[in-house]
């Protein structure tokens, strides 16, 4: 037996006892050594979000650990080889799919969702999941913590291809929770020279850590009156909007510059509208996109950026638990304690 976190309904979250996942023909069994929570985790638990949630499931969506165990057949899989996954496992036949947008696959199913998560000792990687190319084993091993940020970091390379930052352009980042943050690291590296963050007072120090070159708790005009001081009166050639602030819709099309991108990278509260002045994109030419989950490929290239040190986000986790604090490290998310919380299966 293991301890898991099982969603039983909505609202109830609890760590129980559950049978180990024994690998069958082409599966990988996976001991989970840290798994981070996310803000979706909590949406999940409350009921807020539903889509695709299987009563009864393991959470836990940000995972990394060690190969337990291979059934037959599977090559290349070396017990002990640290490893983590792309949480994204499609049809491969959907017109998203066939497109290039595997993570808007018509028949999507997401480990942590309908698949057994990482809030557990244990997870099994299914057949599918292995025959798609899923799992991905380290050469170079990191933290495990670090690794278990490449689900969120590859969330954040399918969002930030939407606008392709180039070397010498302006970027302003709406939010500096954890995504923020990423984005905000992810834009340093893509060669910005002027990265503006704008969000919580506590958070903007962090900013500034990850590479913000002005990061302000400012909003409405005064933002608006920042991000155009610190252009040149411009705007931004990037704007990317990375918390669910339905006032910020219209404000992101505002501080960008003509020909600009912006993309609302976050999830907004759903059945709630924003207006927005359509003119601003249409007298701006500005190109205006979204960005939800990630390809196999984000996953793969957000581990090489991590695990090669060109990404350096391992601090972003600054709270770890063991499993069997599980209910402390949920309320630790809920409570915007630090910047990243990890659950430790491993560590007992």
């Amino acid at each position: 037996m293991m301890r898991a976190a099982v969603l039983e309904e909505v609202g109830k979250l609890r760590l129980k006892q559950v049978p180990v996942p024994e690998p069958g023909p082409g599966e990988v069994l996976v001991r989970i050594e840290a798994n981070t929570i996310c803000g979706t985790d909590l949406r999940i638990i409350s009921g807020a979000k539903t889509a695709g949630v299987r009563p009864g499931v393991i959470l836990g969506h940000e995972f990394a650990g060690r190969v337990a165990a291979v059934g037959r057949g599977v090559d290349g899989v070396p017990v002990g080889a640290q490893v983590t996954c792309s949480i994204v496992v499609s049809c491969q036949r959907c017109r998203a799919c066939l497109s290039g947008r595997e993570q808007l696959c018509e028949n999507l199913v997401l480990f942590g969702y309908e698949l057994d998560g990482g809030l557990a000792e244990y997870l099994l990687v299914p057949r599918i999941a292995m025959d798609h190319g899923n799992l991905v084993v380290l050469e170079k091993e990191i933290p495990a913590t670090t690794l278990a940020l490449a689900e969120p970091v590859s969330c954040c390379l399918n969002g930030a291809g939407q606008v392709a930052v180039a070397p010498g352009e302006s970027v302003v980042v709406l939010g500096t929770g954890p995504i923020g943050l990423l984005h905000i690291a992810l834009a340093k590296l893509a060669g910005a020279t002027t990265i503006l963050a704008a969000g919580r007072e506590g958070r903007l120090a962090a900013a500034t850590d990850f590479g913000a070159t002005c990061a302000v708790a400012l909003t409405g005009e005064a933002l608006t009156a920042e991000v155009r001081e610190r252009t040149n009166g411009r705007g931004a050639d990037v704007v990317i909007v990375a918390v669910g602030d339905l006032t910020l819709a219209n404000q992101a099309l505002e501080l960008a510059a003509i020909g600009g991108r912006v993309n609302y990278f976050a999830g907004f509260p759903k059945g709630k509208t924003a207006s927005i002045d359509p003119n601003l994109i249409h007298y701006r030419e500005l190109a205006v996109t979204g960005g939800s989950n990630a390809r196999r490929a984000d996953v793969r290239r957000a581990v090489e950026l991590l695990s090669s040190g060109a990404l350096d986000v391992g601090r972003l986790v600054t709270h770890r638990f063991p499993l069997a604090e599980l209910e402390a490290a949920v309320t630790a998310v809920a409570r915007r304690d630090g910047l990243k919380v990890a659950v430790m299966p491993a560590a007992g």
